[in-house]
């Protein structure tokens, strides 16, 4: 498999990279960096115009309508994995999977997806039981946005199954029962934590995901880029991988 990766020289893509070179290969990475490597490193995509297989993409949410006019000019398939994404890219993005298959999900750890899925199946029961649901994340202290786009995944993967509740960011008065808390921690060098709390009367369940390396989410991606390739056109994500 031929790769494109956008973001090659931030935290994730160095790791990507060098992950993709044991069973793929790597065609060239993208940055605004003045960077070398073992591939070429081009600072406008448009500049490349070699074959590829896919483009996996760990940047920034400014950098995607670039990268998406690139793949559908192309027909190169394409795996974002940048979250913090306002919902006129999200609608290019949409648009651009029926031309090409796009992979995309706020967080490649097949565990933490794992997870999703459980919320789908015990969310409703235990809210009809009474139990108040509260959602806590962590992360180091140089992301971004906060919350974090797995957060704001599960927590609308609870009101999906669910219905109509609210999402509470800062709580500054008593609790009402049609929310979901969302709290958010950054620090030092944390990966990337999340906790939800089903939180009953006299019982208290968690169910919590710690990532303890990026390298889960370079495999996850690698394995996202695999999953689409010689797929039809459409929107892709965990959900239909698992």
């Amino acid at each position: 498999m031929k790769i494109i990766i956008n973001g090659c020289e931030g935290k994730m893509g160095q790791i990507l990279a060098k992950l993709s070179m044991q069973n793929h290969e790597v065609v060239c990475g993208i940055s605004t960096r003045n960077a070398k490597d073992s591939f070429p490193i081009f600072d406008d995509i448009n500049n490349f115009s070699g074959d590829a297989d896919v483009l996996i993409d760990f940047s920034t949410a400014s950098a995607i309508p670039k990268i998406i006019d690139y793949c559908v000019k192309r027909k190169i398939p394409a795996v974002i994995c940048t979250t913090g994404i306002d919902a006129e890219t999200e609608k290019k993005i949409s648009d651009a999977a029926k031309i090409i298959p796009i992979f995309k999900s706020a967080n490649m750890s097949l565990g933490i997806n794992i997870v999703n899925l459980i919320l789908e199946q015990v969310s409703k029961t235990l809210f009809d039981l009474n139990f108040d649901i509260e959602i806590l994340e962590k992360h180091h202290n140089q992301k971004i946005d906060a919350p974090s786009g797995t957060a704001l995944l599960l927590a609308d993967t609870i009101k999906k199954s669910i219905g109509n509740l609210d999402y509470k960011f800062q709580r500054n008065n008593l609790r009402q029962k049609n929310e979901i808390g969302i709290s958010c921690v950054r620090g030092g060098t944390i990966v990337g934590e999340h906790s939800i709390i089903f939180a009953g009367i006299d019982e208290t369940i968690e169910i919590k995901h710690c990532a303890q390396s990026r390298e889960i989410f370079a495999l996850g991606a690698i394995k996202s880029a695999e999953f689409i390739l010689n797929k039809p056109p459409q929107l892709y994500s965990m959900h239909d991988m698992l």
